[in-house]
């Protein structure tokens, strides 16, 4: 089973809980794989429409290049899929995926010899969130701040600036920042992918931004 990733967006949906419903009275995640686990294999596309966006932008985020996260994603639906019985919480079906992504991207990112930058202005811009809360002169949460660097790139070059700056973070502050800041996953998603706890999360996020304020203090 090959889902196809989609080629056009890269963007996750913004602000959607891990495990709910994509629309009124459909099933929950854990539904889901609980139905694909009984034979029923048309619900594990259901979960690829699900989380497919997402888990193509996290990649995406990591590797820096469309075609290598749209390989990625696809390879981490089918790892998946095969290794859906070892997954003992059906509703964290989301953060489990995210983490399979995740490890994925970063082992290809390690045994690729060489990498093709593209340009990131559009992906590692501000979000609508905090557009949102830009313009209505507030915060969306306690990460989206006016200066925090993940939400103030306007060009290519600052885009560029970013990704290897997110490159020389730890593993664990790089993925939350991409997760939680950037792709603005629930933090109890980005705990579930990542293995910690929701405390550790706001850490790693903490200290990461604060990195990446020094990384780019010359350009910020």
């Amino acid at each position: 089973m090959e889902p196809q990733a989609n080629r056009e967006s890269h963007r996750a949906p913004a602000a959607a809980e891990a495990g709910s419903p994509t629309q009124t009275g459909s099933p929950t995640d854990g539904a889901l794989v609980e139905q694909v686990l009984a034979g029923k294999r048309a619900a594990f596309d259901d979960l690829v429409r699900r989380y497919q966006r997402q888990a193509v932008a996290v990649s995406y985020r990591l590797l820096g290049n469309s075609h290598d996260a749209q390989e990625v994603t696809q390879d981490a639906f089918i790892k998946a899929y095969s290794s859906l019985a070892t997954l003992q919480k059906p509703e964290a079906f989301g953060g489990w995926l995210m983490r399979i992504v995740s490890n994925l991207s970063l082992n290809y990112r390690r045994s690729r010899k060489t990498r093709s930058q593209l340009p990131l202005d559009d992906l590692l811009g501000p979000t609508e969130s905090a557009q949102q809360a830009e313009a209505a002169g507030g915060s969306s949460d306690w990460m989206s701040q006016s200066g925090d660097p993940a939400h103030l790139l306007a060009s290519q070059e600052m885009g560029r600036k970013l990704q290897a700056a997110l490159a020389q973070l730890p593993e664990k502050q790089r993925l939350a920042i991409v997760m939680f800041t950037i792709e603005e996953m629930p933090q109890k998603q980005v705990a579930e992918a990542l293995n910690c706890s929701v405390e550790a999360i706001k850490w790693h996020v903490f200290q990461g931004r604060k990195k990446l304020k020094e990384l780019l203090k010359d350009h910020l």
